[in-house]
């Protein structure tokens, strides 16, 4: 049974606005508000994404994926984006709020998520700049270049456990259409010179990312390792990498970043996370 629509109350501070790119004025188009089973929920600034209720949804993984890609670039950064595996446009929406000089492209593959993209999209305002292409990202080869290109891989391999039936969340948290070795080989044929892969893994993948970018002729230039809680052990790893004859040999640079203190307050490294991705801190 379908649970009926819903649309998310912004919880924000009285008078406080994120500025940037706004969706449509409401009344929204009818095929932009949420069907049953599904909801429209707060993204970046004002965007919204339409996402099912009992499926995949945007998590703190892709905000800290499109945060870590854009935050060496100034707003104003006109570039290429490609968002390999984009599912519903968590990361490829997000990317296109901070940078709204840039054109993104979104390869995904799933038909049910492809359709609330497309949906995201008109709704948002973003079709004028978002390109989208519904296919493997194994198989599709794009004419472009591009400049910076994002992926947040399934993270398990399918003999890890039961893959479910259910929409979406089969595919997009085991690798049925390949993992960590398939984004790479990818953006080894998509990535421009001089260009920036930012992908997001599972903390308990270290080496295994590191051997799928040499195999790409990939080199890793910088790790960020993210803590859930001061104390507890990284949950999840961002990786930025460049082609390999780029690479300027110098040791790959490790940070980390920590979510909550101890008493389950937001850092104030979180709290800039959060305002340059336009929401309130």
């Amino acid at each position: 049974m379908l649970l009926p629509p819903r649309i998310s109350v912004a919880k924000r501070p009285a008078g406080w606005s994120p500025g940037g790119p706004q969706p449509l004025s409401e009344p929204w188009p009818d095929d932009c508000l949420p069907r049953d089973g599904e909801e429209l929920s707060f993204l970046t600034g004002d965007f919204r994404i339409l996402q099912l209720q009992r499926g995949h949804r945007w998590s703190l993984d892709d905000l800290l994926t499109a945060w870590w890609a854009v935050a060496p670039l100034p707003p104003t950064a006109s570039l290429r984006h490609l968002d390999m595996g984009c599912g519903i446009g968590s990361v490829l929406m997000s990317v296109a709020w901070a940078l709204p000089a840039s054109r993104s492209t979104g390869i995904e593959a799933q038909a049910v998520s492809y359709g609330l993209l497309q949906r995201s999209l008109r709704l948002n305002a973003l079709t004028d700049r978002v390109t989208t292409h519904h296919g493997d990202l194994r198989e599709t080869q794009l004419d472009d270049r591009f400049d910076l290109i994002t992926g947040t891989p399934p993270y398990f391999d399918i003999t890890d456990g039961t893959v479910s039936d259910v929409a979406q969340r089969g595919p997009c948290r085991f690798e049925t259409r390949g993992g960590i070795e398939s984004y790479c080989d990818a953006t080894a044929r998509h990535l421009a010179p001089g260009g920036r892969f930012v992908v997001c893994e599972t903390a308990l993948e270290l080496q295994r990312v590191y051997d799928a970018a040499a195999a790409a002729n990939l080199a890793v230039c910088a790790q960020l390792d993210i803590i859930p809680r001061a104390g507890k052990p990284p949950l999840i790893r961002l990786f930025e990498m460049t082609h390999l004859a780029e690479a300027t040999g110098a040791p790959t640079t490790v940070s980390t970043l920590t979510v909550r203190d101890e008493a389950l307050r937001w850092t104030a490294d979180f709290a800039a996370v959060r305002a340059r991705m336009g929401m309130p801190v």
